[in-house]
């Protein structure tokens, strides 16, 4: 076998692959032995039928095709490999020359991984939000503590902001009655918002046994994005007493035993979420500038297919869940069909440019992933997923995620490296220090800016 590499373009090559006749000879025995445990001669038993009568019978060009459909592959795999090729996706095959008894030739066009030169990244400057934690953050943080602590009890007047109230729904589109669209002594805090638009107005100054009509549009169901008249019925109305907010509560509500080691503990708590806000700001900034400094073409093929699989995820994953069509998501994100189709190109754009940079940079410092690097990141995706370890590890290995999860500490590591030799100041002017949150955050960083919000299988295995 003979093959030359002609460069299309940074993202793509052609393969030219002449092979000799007798190269072809295992596959054609392979296809005539296949044939035979497939069609049936009168005269002969089954899987005995010599060539010649296959010949004879169901013409040489059959064989012909059969063995250039089985060797094709091996005969491409071994020209890759001769021209040390990382091909991306499958190859455009064309026969253009296949002579019996004398010669197969065919050419292959494939998408292949760029080069990449990685840039001098040790220039890099960024700047992140300042770690501030006002008293205002602390009493909200302790206020929403005592809100899990409220009791509730029924009362004998209207219903106003902050009462939980039962309550009976009826809901209509075109003066029928969704098939869906009842429910009984539902549980709704007024002000909270997490029902329908318009329900707050309806129930406030309504007491037990009362009930209103309002229009509003419908999030999810059979009736998905259209208007309905829904009737509401308080059957009952309920007032929330919040505990005192002194000691006791403290003791009640953590283990400490006073309000202000409680205060103390939620302020070094709101501190430590700023603290990982801002390192996994300061990576994507960081990633950012890398990625501006870099030379990095995309595979057109690549980006159209990537580009395709993120709306299939969105529309038949994520919006499917919640019974809303693409045109109902874009109406209520106020987006039109161009903004979205823009919007969707440029973070695949990203996401392609992201991995190949980081993946070169994974090899040219020969980053390795070891076995406890591996568990912890596996540990963390499991938590993120809301699967114990045990299911988000079964869901990897049957799915054959592992090289993907190595890939993305891989890429972490990689993207660790680049942070640590940026510059990253706060808004006050100072300088953040990120070396306790480098490898921890690294590969969600570096993963979530390659896939967005595209999800892996063992989130589809939830």
């Amino acid at each position: 076998m003979k093959s030359a590499v002609e460069t299309l373009n940074p993202t793509r090559v052609r393969l030219t692959v002449e092979v000799p006749f007798e190269e072809l000879k295992d596959s054609l025995d392979a296809a005539y032995k296949k044939i035979n445990q497939q069609v049936t001669v009168k005269g002969f038993r089954k899987g005995k039928i010599p060539a010649r009568v296959i010949d004879q019978r169901f013409g040489r060009g059959a064989v012909l095709e059969e063995a250039v459909n089985d060797a094709l592959p091996k005969f491409y795999t071994a020209a890759v490999n001769e021209a040390d090729l990382n091909p991306l996706g499958q190859p455009e095959v064309d026969i253009t020359e296949l002579k019996d008894g004398e010669t197969l030739n065919f050419t292959a066009e494939v998408d292949v991984r760029p080069t990449i030169e990685i840039p001098d990244y040790s220039g890099i400057e960024v700047e992140v939000d300042a770690i501030e934690v006002s008293d205002e953050d602390v009493e909200k943080s302790v206020e929403q503590l005592r809100s899990r602590f409220a009791s509730t009890n029924v009362v004998e007047r209207a219903a106003q902001d902050g009462d939980v109230v039962s309550v009976d729904l009826e809901a209509k589109v075109d003066g029928e009655v969704l098939p869906d669209g009842v429910a009984s002594d539902v549980s709704y805090t007024i002000g909270s918002g997490e029902l329908l638009d318009g329900i707050d107005e309806a129930v406030k100054g309504l007491e037990a046994g009362g009930e209103a009509t309002f229009t509003s549009q419908l999030k999810g169901g059979s009736a998905a994005g259209k208007d309905a008249e829904v009737t509401v019925k308080v059957t009952k109305v309920s007032a929330r007493e919040l505990p005192a907010l002194d000691d006791e509560f403290a003791q009640l509500a953590s283990e400490f035993d006073t309000l202000e080691e409680l205060k103390a503990d939620s302020r070094k708590r709101l501190e430590n979420m700023k603290q990982y806000d801002q390192a996994t700001q300061a990576q994507e900034r960081v990633l950012e500038k890398f990625i501006e400094l870099a030379e990095i073409p995309v595979p057109e093929k690549l980006l159209e297919d990537e580009i395709n699989t993120r709306k299939h995820n969105l529309e038949h994953h994520q919006l499917g869940q919640m019974g809303l069509s693409l045109e109902k998501y874009l109406e209520f994100q106020g987006k039109t069909v161009e903004e979205f189709e823009a919007e969707t190109r440029e973070q695949a754009v990203k996401g392609i440019k992201t991995q190949f940079l980081l993946d070169e940079l994974v090899n040219k410092e020969k980053l390795n992933v070891n076995q406890e690097e591996l568990t912890e990141h596996l540990m963390r995706r499991a938590a993120s997923s809301g699967m114990s370890p045990d299911q988000f590890a079964q869901a990897v290995v049957e799915g054959g995620q592992v090289p993907m999860l190595v890939g993305e500490v891989a890429r972490g590591k990689a993207l660790a490296l680049v942070v640590e030799s940026a510059k990253v100041v706060d808004t006050n002017g100072e300088v953040v220090d990120l070396s306790d949150e480098d490898e921890e955050q690294a590969p969600e960083a570096a993963e979530a800016a390659a896939e967005g919000d595209a999800e892996t299988p063992a989130d589809e295995a939830k």
